[in-house]
């Protein structure tokens, strides 16, 4: 037995590494089912905006990936309902049409092959910065995930379903986790669906707590090196999964129906 009183930091943090990979348990879950419960959780945290934002996840074929149809709000999807289509936007599989915005999503997924989901939301406190023209700062342990991992583009292209703006957006994300698209909303390029989902709830969480800091004072730096270390610790791969599980469990005992 370890006498973890006498450990140093990074064996307390290599210790609890390993004990999520052995003790967490993950529900199994297929992509079409974790993709129309992103659409509900995220609904749930304030990310829907009519018919505005899309959810995109690489499905097993390349070149494909499921989405939701297009007059559809987060709220109303389900895995009965998702369509797969191709990155001309292309329905190959399910009833209706994707989102005509879409298309950058097609411009990221060939730019980034190591991302499996994309997350494109106006949530209220992300679309307030963005209007501000004003960068996600991140100045709290639970925003961390996102140091240095976040971008900005400053001049809004316009509505993006023209190909232009997939090789703007593509270009500004480079290889972050995410942007923030002034006079616009938020994107997120995630390694796992459980990863994006995540990410898009604390991105919309740091921006309120940014606009509440703002309110009262100056916003103050962290420690580069803290900060790198809360990052990668946020983002391990179990973390990701267990939180979304979370999310997931509170969101199923409301509408069992999703999957």
């Amino acid at each position: 037995m370890s006498n973890t009183l006498i450990m140093e930091k990074q064996a307390l943090m290599q210790k609890s590494r390993t004990e999520m990979q052995n003790k967490l348990t993950i529900q199994p879950r297929s992509k079409k089912q974790k993709v129309a419960l992103t659409c509900r959780i995220l609904f749930s945290q304030g990310h829907d905006s009519g018919l505005a934002g899309q959810i995109t996840a690489r499905a097993e074929q390349d070149n494909e990936y499921y989405t939701q149809p297009f007059g559809f709000g987060f709220d109303e999807i389900s895995t009965s309902n998702l369509i797969k289509v191709n990155q001309h936007l292309e329905v190959i599989e399910g009833d209706g049409m994707p989102n005509p915005a879409n298309r950058f999503h097609s411009w990221i997924y060939r730019a980034r092959p190591d991302v499996q989901c994309i997350i494109h939301t106006h949530p209220i406190h992300i679309s307030a910065l963005s209007m501000l023209e004003t960068p996600l700062k991140v100045s709290h342990m639970d925003a961390c995930m996102l140091y240095d991992d976040i971008a900005f583009l400053e001049k809004w292209p316009g509505v993006p379903v023209g190909n232009e703006e997939g090789e703007i957006i593509s270009k500004v994300l480079g290889n972050k986790r995410a942007a923030l698209l002034s006079h616009h909303g938020l994107v997120i390029a995630g390694s796992s669906i459980e990863e994006a989902c995540m990410l898009a709830i604390q991105c919309e969480r740091a921006a309120r707590l940014q606009l509440l800091a703002q309110s009262s004072g100056e916003i103050k730096e962290i420690d580069p090196e803290l900060a790198k270390e809360a990052h990668d610790w946020i983002l391990q791969e179990k973390r990701s999964q267990a939180g979304f599980e979370y999310f997931s469990r509170r969101i199923l005992k409301q509408q069992p129906d999703i999957i």
